[in-house]
């Protein structure tokens, strides 16, 4: 079943999703070459349980830490360590937050320093194919429509589409129903009503589409050792047009 939200129950996601923009934009001034990802990890956990809320990720299904930080080939559920940034890495931090019995979710991928043009115009593809597949979630479309315009965007620019993982509904669980791809055809899947609420999540590799599940159960990586970009919005479907919950982010005024 996918839930229909009412209005207080949007607007407490919200107050989540405003939560995970605000972790969202304090990595994105911290990322600095000889950062630890478990130092990034340690501020966004500090960051979340100062507004009241707990990280969603923490503990969930065993993960140990309270943000996934995913580097270069790594697609989602990199495990925050020791390890120290380097100059042109690019780094996926997806985050989650939960208060007051609701969740938000999201993720950015940065650029340390100077990156090559084709890594920038990687994560330029990859956030404007996120902004595609938002404006397909309106009232009456398709949940094809999403993903679609996702895949078409991503493959217009020479890049692949991580087809393995998708996005998903979300509110009093992380995820919920419907599972929401970033690939399809435009006439498939449920209809979009006013009240659904999900995380849109591209994950764009420069290389092939495939990837393979480290040993430690989480690290996702493309299976070419390619780069991977990750970004994701919480969007509610609202009778005014999609409404994206985790603002301000990076990116974002204000």
């Amino acid at each position: 079943m996918i839930a229909i939200r009412c209005s207080d129950e949007i607007e407490k996601i919200a107050e989540s999703a405003r939560i995970v923009g605000g972790a969202l934009r304090l990595a994105q001034g911290l990322l600095a070459e000889g950062l630890t990802t478990r130092d990034l990890d340690a501020e966004i956990e500090k960051y979340i349980r100062s507004r009241d809320a707990t990280p969603s990720f923490k503990g969930y299904g065993g993960f140990p830490a309270s943000a996934c930080i995913s580097i270069n080939e790594v697609v989602v559920h990199g495990i925050p360590s020791d390890r120290k940034l380097q100059q042109g890495d690019v780094v996926g931090v997806d985050v989650g937050a939960y208060k007051n019995g609701y969740h938000g979710d999201g993720a950015w991928t940065f650029p340390v320093g100077e990156v090559s043009a084709e890594t920038e115009r990687l994560l330029t593809v990859a956030q404007k194919a996120l902004i595609r597949g938002i404006e397909k979630a309106r009232v009456g479309a398709r949940l094809g429509e999403i993903g679609h315009a996702v895949q078409s965007h991503a493959e217009s620019h020479g890049f692949s589409v991580v087809r393995a993982l998708v996005g998903h509904g979300i509110g009093t669980q992380l995820h919920e129903e419907p599972q929401v791809p970033n690939f399809g055809q435009p006439n498939e899947g449920p209809i979009l009503a006013a009240g659904m609420v999900m995380a849109i999540e591209p994950m764009i590799n420069i290389g092939g589409p495939d990837v393979r599940t480290e040993k430690d159960g989480w690290t996702v990586v493309t299976r070419d050792r390619s780069l991977s970009a990750h970004f994701e919005h919480t969007v509610a479907v609202t009778e005014n047009g999609p409404r994206v919950l985790t603002c301000p982010g990076p990116g974002d005024p204000g």
